[in-house]
C-alpha cells in the first residue's frame, strides 16, 4: 500500500524542517513555505493531508484554507499554529479546518492527530464503519449486523459516529458539543451525557465495541484493536 502524501506549508525553515522530520518515517512528505506555492502544489494533486502554519507571508493559512474549500477540495485540513485564543481557533473551524494544534507541539501528538485524520478521510468517503459482523451506516443513521438492526436519531447517530471515527481517543463534552451541535449553539453538557446514555442503551446487545466515560476527561469508543487495523 501507498504511503498517504502529506503537504507541510510553513514559512519558518527550522519549523518545517522539524515537522517534516516528525512525518517522514510515517508518510511521504512535500513541504511549501507559503500558501500561493501550496495552492499549485494542491492543484497538481496527489495530497492526502494538508498541515499549514497560520502566519505566512503572500497567502496564509486561513486563506489558503478558504480558498481550497471554496473550489471543492475536502483534503483533511490540520492547522498548526501559536495562536491560541478561542477566536482564532472559532475563525479556523468555520473555515473548514479539521483539528487544530498549537505550538510547541509533542512528536507523539502530531502522528496521533495526523493518523486519526487519515482515518476519518477514508471514513468520510465509505460513510461505513465496519467492526467485525457490525456495520455502522452514515447513509442510514443506524448500527445493524446478521441478527439486528438500530436505527438512531440524527444527533445520537452523530455523536456514535465521531466516536467511533477515532478509536480509543478521548474527547471532552466541549469538543463533541462543538463536533455536533456547533460552537455557537448553546447545548449544554449535560446533553451529552443524556445522548451517551441513550447511545449505550441501544446498543446493550453490541459487543464489538464500548463508549467508555473516562473521569473528568471525557469519553471514548473502546475497540479491540483487531477491529481498528480492519474495519474498513
Amino acid at each position: 500500500m501507498n504511503m498517504a502524501t502529506i503537504l507541510i506549508v510553513e514559512d519558518d525553515r527550522n519549523m518545517r524542517l522539524l515537522t517534516a522530520a516528525r512525518l517522514v518515517d510515517h508518510y511521504t512528505v512535500v513541504s511549501t513555505c507559503d500558501g500561493l506555492e501550496a495552492l499549485e502544489r494542491i492543484h497538481s494533486g496527489g495530497i492526502d493531508l494538508i498541515v499549514a502554519d497560520i502566519m505566512m507571508p503572500r497567502m496564509d493559512g486561513y486563506e489558503l484554507l478558504k480558498t481550497i474549500r471554496e473550489e471543492g477540495y475536502k483534503t483533511p485540513f490540520l492547522l498548526l499554529t501559536a495562536k491560541e485564543s478561542l477566536d482564532d481557533k472559532q475563525q479556523g473551524f468555520e473555515l473548514g479546518t479539521d483539528d487544530y494544534m498549537t505550538k510547541p507541539f509533542s512528536s507523539d501528538e502530531l502522528l496521533w492527530r495526523v493518523s486519526a485524520l487519515l482515518r476519518r478521510a477514508n471514513i468520510s468517503q465509505s460513510k461505513k464503519i465496519i467492526l467485525g459482523s457490525v456495520t455502522i451506516d452514515s447513509e442510514k443513521y443506524a448500527v445493524y449486523s446478521d441478527s439486528q438492526y438500530i436505527e438512531f436519531p440524527k444527533k445520537e447517530f452523530d455523536l456514535l459516529f465521531k466516536l467511533l471515527s477515532y478509536p480509543n481517543q478521548i474527547f471532552s463534552k466541549e469538543q463533541l458539543l462543538d463536533s455536533i451541535w456547533g460552537i455557537n449553539s448553546g447545548t449544554g453538557g449535560d446533553t451529552i451525557k443524556t445522548h451517551i446514555n441513550r447511545i449505550r442503551n441501544r446498543l446493550s446487545e453490541i459487543s464489538e465495541f464500548r463508549i467508555m466515560t473516562i473521569k473528568g476527561l471525557g469519553y471514548k469508543a473502546e475497540i479491540d484493536r483487531e477491529f481498528i487495523n480492519g474495519k474498513k
